[in-house]
């Protein structure tokens, strides 16, 4: 292969969006008085967001836009005491816009729309190299790209030979099926096809997929991955940290 007919390199991508709307119902009394993203995990001392920024900026990331809704005021109180490692704005939804919409509104505040982002649910608490997830984007050339996590199954698992022999129990298996896992990376152009209200995972995905412009990017073996959604969510985050604090991301 010659220079003049390489491929591209994968463009650096650093900004990223970061979806903190969420009411946070099922993490009560801890969102009683903080949106989700300012829950503290145990035994870290510092809440989801930052463990979210101090990861996105060792990725290259210097600008990130988050939405707000559920106590915006708290985060933001955070953020102006905080000494944060990027360059981080609020953008408040004045009605609820959905996952979608609100991709989209805040995609608006992006200081270089020209360029690919990164974007992640405000609950996800994960490490990995974002740099290969972009890699993969670009060499794939797609529009957007999600990362696939394979969750352990909560509940132990029974498994039994053809004629109805209990032949062992497995404690908390992986999943056979691989989950969206709150992570991606898009090209310029997604934007515009993010509707204004609604779920992009029932309308702008679905369109995606059937160009084949959608690509899905599984997480490495071994890496941890961890959304925050209940309060056992908090305790089982704990208990990992404790017993496997050379995976778990710090």
């Amino acid at each position: 292969m010659t220079a003049d007919s390489a491929p591209l390199a994968a463009p650096n991508v650093t900004q990223a969006v970061i979806l903190a709307g969420g009411q946070g119902s099922r993490l009560r009394p801890y969102t009683d008085d903080r949106p989700k993203p300012l829950v503290e995990i145990p035994g870290t001392g510092t809440p989801i967001v930052g463990h979210q920024l101090a990861w996105l900026a060792s990725e290259g990331v210097t600008d990130v836009v988050i939405s707000c809704g559920h106590l915006a005021e708290v985060l933001q109180e955070w953020l102006d005491r905080t000494d944060l490692p990027l360059n981080v704005r609020t953008v408040v939804e004045n009605e609820p816009l959905g996952r979608g919409g609100g991709l989209k509104y805040a995609s608006r505040a992006l200081p270089r729309p020209e360029e690919p982002w990164y974007a992640t649910n405000g609950d996800i608490w994960t490490r990995f190299s974002l740099r290969e997830m972009a890699s993969f984007h670009h060499e794939r050339d797609a529009v957007a790209t999600l990362a696939l996590a394979r969750p352990r199954i909560p509940w132990g698992a029974v498994e039994t030979d053809q004629f109805g022999n209990v032949l062992d129990f497995i404690e908390a298996p992986p999943s056979p099926f691989l989950i969206n896992a709150g992570l991606y990376v898009f090209s310029p152009e997604f934007a515009a096809l993010l509707p204004d209200v609604g779920d992009h995972e029932r309308t702008t995905f679905p369109q995606l997929a059937r160009g084949k412009r959608l690509a899905g990017y599984q997480l490495p073996q071994g890496v941890y991955w961890r959304a925050i959604d209940t309060a056992k969510d908090l305790t089982e985050a704990a208990k990992e940290l404790a017993s496997v604090a050379g995976r778990a991301p710090q």
